[in-house]
């Protein structure tokens, strides 16, 4: 598997994501974590930093070393298992599993998308939810999600296979340079029929993390589906 996120891009990856809100997701994750929580591609510590410094217990697992660098030269408290977050597993249970910023979408084909499901279940106690924020698929083959003086981000859909290509051109130092990721699009009711097979269920659904409602013309959702 190659590591994306390696190199240039954890060290700029802070920076880069300077924008995105953090505290609307520390705020909806709190009530679930009670238990503890355990972020699927912890990357920097974007989230799980914060949300450890408002008293969570939190560990994390993240294929790429240099994203769980840049966390250590923030924090030694939270302990990470680099490895694919499809089957890596950590020491004891939690309250909430939660992955952001569509990284399920990381996890490049369907079995291996079941598998997380699967995971997440195995590291959540009874009662415990598994969170996930991830997009909605495209409804065109080519779709600009981004356009900005310094950045320029355009979706490549495959509906047959599923298979998403979001190719990023950035303005870095004066020159312009392009970085193209491979994803999987996946659709909710598809994501739900993987945490039914994963013993999990539906329990609630929002466009962002405000709560707000999740309706037909939503560009997101943020679901969270509960162990019985």
């Amino acid at each position: 598997m190659t590591d994306w996120f390696a190199g240039e891009v954890a060290e700029r990856y802070d920076k880069s994501t300077a924008g995105m809100p953090v505290e609307p997701v520390i705020d909806f994750l709190l009530p679930f974590a009670g238990g503890g929580a355990l972020e699927l591609a912890i990357g920097t510590g974007r989230i799980a930093v914060p949300l450890a410094e408002r008293g969570v217990r939190v560990a994390g697992i993240d294929f790429s070393p240099d994203m769980v660098a840049e966390l250590r030269k923030k924090t030694d408290e939270i302990p990470v298992e680099v490895g694919d977050m499809s089957t890596t597993r950590v020491d004891g249970t939690f309250s909430v599993v939660y992955t952001v910023f569509n990284s399920i979408n990381n996890v490049t084909s369907q079995d291996g998308q079941v598998d997380v499901f699967a995971n997440a279940a195995a590291h959540l106690e009874p009662g415990g939810c598994f969170v996930v924020e991830v997009g909605v698929p495209n409804m065109q083959r080519l779709e600009v999600f981004d356009l900005s003086d310094t950045h320029v981000g355009v979706d490549e859909l495959d509906f047959d296979t599923q298979r998403l290509v979001s190719h990023h051109f950035s303005l870095v130092d004066g020159e312009w340079r392009r970085r193209s990721v491979p994803f999987r699009s996946v659709s909710p009711a598809e994501l739900d029929l993987m945490a039914r097979l994963a013993g999990l269920e539906l329990r609630e659904r929002w466009a962002d993390w405000d709560r707000s409602p999740f309706t037909a013309e939503s560009t997101k959702h943020v679901s969270a589906w509960e162990k019985a």
